[in-house]
């Protein structure tokens, strides 16, 4: 598979100021697979450590703060080869391993001519304790699911993701690329973007093994959940995971602790819902009261809603056959159109630095969807999975704040255009967002 991380990697493989990186992304990702292909493709050769699978290379690190030490232990014990500027060394599960995430430290003073790229899973958690670690010694980077232009690649659909990829004016797409793209969409919002439901997919076309393989990413996550320190906690998180399609399937998706238990307050399940999302398996989006700068200083803290990391793996934790991309729309509307604001979420996510925001108010009831930081500009974002496109709220949203909008964007089944300061993306090209509104911005 192609995976568009390669040229982030080789981009730090070549910078002058290169430190220890440190890959974050949940459990099955595909940090390993990533790190192993970047070794390959762009170095002499890989030196591999899992401290999961050897624990014994722990004690290296917890004897010595000598890297020179530390690395001629490590090529003793496993036989493998490491040259400085030519090897690219992965350490492995490192996310037990507080020594091993300190040392990097070392690494970066005192011997800079080592390539190392560390991954684990749950990093976010272990990152998160306050344990000695490298402050400004390491480089991070975020592994997240494939893109749906990644999908497109891996499913023989080259052809496709390179027409993306060539537009660069905002005109309509013509129905030889729009409908396979619109039929390719359903496909991802079936498999997701988790590298081996993908593969189970576009390989062997098996939808019961796509099926499995999501299931057992679910359940891999779920038996994370009991490695949280407190062990009153587990439940708690169990609760409000399962609990994630019936807060998305509600009109207004804000999040409500009661709908995780009757009863349920904020303050008991804090901790719990704070430990989804240091582990990433949930994107928080917080409720913004105007478009100002800086984003977070108009967070309603008390307001938010809660998106999974993954479109495929929301589909299948909401029990939805996979034959509903079958049936025309159903897949784009099906629970409210959760899917389909759950998958443009996590487009955005990836393409802008600062987190995403919504804004609503009750009296009337107006929401726009998401608000988008991009350069200093707020853009308020609509989501719309079904053929009826009005957008009353985006429309509300530019008579309050005239100032701040220079742009308004909606995502929906439309065609590619621009409408007075409207810029209708179609589904299919939320990956190319960015892109897009720049070339509006611009003109």
């Amino acid at each position: 598979m192609e995976r568009l991380i390669l040229k982030q990697l080789l981009k730090w493989k070549d910078s002058p100021y290169r430190k220890p990186l440190i890959l974050k992304g949940v459990r099955q990702v595909g940090k390993t697979w990533v790190l192993k292909e970047f070794g390959r493709r762009y170095y002499e050769n890989t030196a591999y450590f899992n401290f999961d699978e050897n624990e014994e290379y722990k004690q290296f690190f917890e004897t010595t703060k000598d890297v020179n030490r530390i690395i001629q232990n490590l090529m003793l014990a496993s036989g493998q080869k490491i040259q400085p500027e030519k090897t690219l060394i992965i350490f492995d599960e490192v996310q037990d391993c507080p020594k091993v995430i300190n040392a990097m430290k070392y690494f970066c003073e005192n011997a800079p001519q080592y390539h190392i790229a560390c991954a684990g899973s749950l990093l976010g958690i272990a990152l998160s304790k306050p344990s000695s670690f490298p402050v400004g010694k390491v480089n991070f980077m975020q592994i997240d699911p494939m893109t749906f232009t990644e999908f497109l690649m891996a499913n023989g659909d080259a052809n496709l993701a390179m027409y993306l990829d060539s537009i660069e004016n905002i005109e309509p797409i013509p129905d030889a690329f729009f409908n396979p793209l619109y039929e390719k969409l359903k496909m991802y919002f079936v498999t997701g973007g988790m590298p081996e439901p993908v593969l189970m997919w576009t390989e062997a076309r098996d939808v019961d093994a796509m099926q499995e393989a999501l299931s057992g990413i679910i359940g891999a996550y779920e038996r994370d959940f009991a490695k949280h320190p407190v062990v009153s906690e587990f439940p708690k998180i169990s609760m409000i995971w399962k609990s994630i399609p019936s807060q998305l399937a509600r009109e207004n998706k804000k999040f409500i602790y009661k709908v995780v238990r009757e009863g349920a307050r904020a303050r008991e399940y804090e901790d719990a819902l704070q430990w989804l999302v240091d582990a990433r398996l949930v994107h928080k989006i917080f409720r913004s009261t105007a478009p100002r700068l800086p984003v977070s200083a108009y967070d309603d803290l008390s307001a938010f809603k809660i998106y999974l990391v993954d479109v495929g793996l929301l589909r299948r934790l909401a029990l939805l056959a996979p034959t509903a991309f079958g049936e025309g729309n159903r897949l784009f509307t099906e629970f409210k159109g959760a899917l389909t604001e759950n998958y443009v979420l996590q487009t955005l996510v990836t393409q802008f630095e600062v987190p995403p925001r919504y804004w609503s108010q009750s009296n009337p009831p107006y929401e726009v969807d998401f608000l988008i930081q991009r350069d200093n500009d707020m853009i308020p974002v609509e989501v719309k999975s079904e053929t009826n496109i009005t957008s009353k709220s985006l429309r509300k949203f530019k008579e309050l704040f005239p100032e701040q909008v220079k742009l308004r964007v909606r995502f929906s089944l439309d065609n590619l255009k621009l409408d007075g300061d409207v810029l209708n993306i179609p589904l299919f090209m939320a990956d190319q967002a960015d892109r897009l509104i720049g070339f509006v911005l611009d003109q």
